[in-house]
């Protein structure tokens, strides 16, 4: 019996047809496999006006931190009664929107933040390795693999989301310039979330803006691609794409000098992992919030999916079938930047209606 199709991975389907299915399943020899962790644990996603805040502020992060890794720990290893438990660590540093210090200074300072605190780092990222890694273009992956979730009714009128750069979860409220002519102007209508439970939750996702021609990707959907990552369900024509790489013996100037993931540990657990944990400052709750939007609409490739299915069944392993499934969170702290004061525009995160 064939398993049910849900989710973006189900509208894939109705859209593509069934030769969709049959290239995917032909391709499958040529889906390269990843190592799998039971548990990724990120430890944090800071931006340098945090590392400006100084040692102190990254030493109480990671202190806030400790308690939620040993309570994680925990949990997986009691999900797991007589087996070795497989959790790696990782860290998310922006050297996309605004990069000011180099890692030869701020990757030091934040190993010695995080040892001071207990915790051991087993990989490290940049955030603008999630638009390119050694020269495959993720987020345009990710883009492609984007498949809206119509609101019932729907007829055409809303622009895609290639030509926006906005992703929502249901029906946004109509603006005049969809009025047709001679048409009675009605009233106000208000947004309404697909598949809503009573009241309507409606998010609207910037994924992207232009200026000039050139695109900058929201934190949001850069956080998305991110998780993927972690999922171990991105590959490029493919091929694995940001495989962890040894920290280099002299740390560069430069962070495109820099692997897109670098392995901190050499007996870390895999980077890649069946569930995700994000442990992270109050202040991304929105950006979350929509990372889960844009996920619940993008359809994995669907070979990479299985992998990821079948060796956790191997393992005694029950997964969700949605990757959005996969992602739990515990949001700790402030929700400002650095020590308790906002330096810069937050960013881009839900657009609430």
């Amino acid at each position: 019996m064939s398993r049910p199709v849900r989710g973006a991975e189900g509208r894939r389907s109705a859209a593509f047809g069934e030769n969709h299915s049959f290239r995917e399943a032909a391709a499958e020899q040529r889906i390269q496999a990843v190592p799998f962790a039971h548990l990724s644990v990120e430890l944090g996603h800071l931006y340098f006006e945090d590392f400006a805040a100084g040692p102190d502020h990254l030493r109480r992060h990671f202190e806030r931190v400790v308690p939620w890794v040993a309570a994680a720990r925990g949990i997986l290893a009691a999900e797991l009664p007589g087996r070795t438990p497989r959790a790696s660590t990782c860290f998310l540093i922006d050297d996309y929107f605004a990069p000011n210090s180099s890692p030869a200074v701020v990757i030091p300072e934040l190993l010695r933040a995080a040892e001071a605190a207990g915790l051991e780092l087993d990989y490290l990222a940049r955030e603008s390795a999630c638009v390119e890694a050694e020269g495959a273009p993720l987020a345009r992956l990710v883009e492609e693999r984007i498949v809206a979730d119509p609101p019932p009714g729907t007829n055409g009128m809303r622009p895609p989301v290639t030509e926006t750069g906005w992703l929502c979860n249901g029906q946004r409220s109509p603006g005049l310039a969809q009025v047709q002519a001679m048409e009675p102007v009605t009233g106000w209508t208000p947004p309404a979330q697909n598949a809503a439970t009573r009241h309507s939750v409606f998010v609207d996702v910037e994924l992207w803006d232009e200026r000039k021609g050139e695109r900058t990707w929201s934190c949001a959907f850069l956080a998305a691609v991110w998780q993927l990552l972690r999922l171990g369900l991105l590959r490029s024509n493919g091929a694995r794409v940001a495989v962890p790489q040894p920290r280099p013996g002299d740390l560069p100037e430069r962070w495109d000098q820099l692997p897109a993931v670098m392995q901190l540990r050499p007996r870390a657990a895999p980077f890649s992992a069946y569930r995700n944990l994000s442990i992270l400052p109050g202040r991304f709750h929105a950006t979350e919030h929509a990372v889960r939007t844009i996920l619940s609409q993008v359809s994995v490739e669907g070979t990479a999916a299985r992998q990821a299915i079948d060796r956790s069944q191997a393992e005694g392993i029950s997964l969700p079938a949605e990757p959005v499934d996969r992602l739990e969170y515990i949001f700790t702290g402030s929700t400002e930047y650095g020590a308790g004061r906002v330096s810069r525009t937050a960013p881009p995160s839900p657009r609430a209606a």
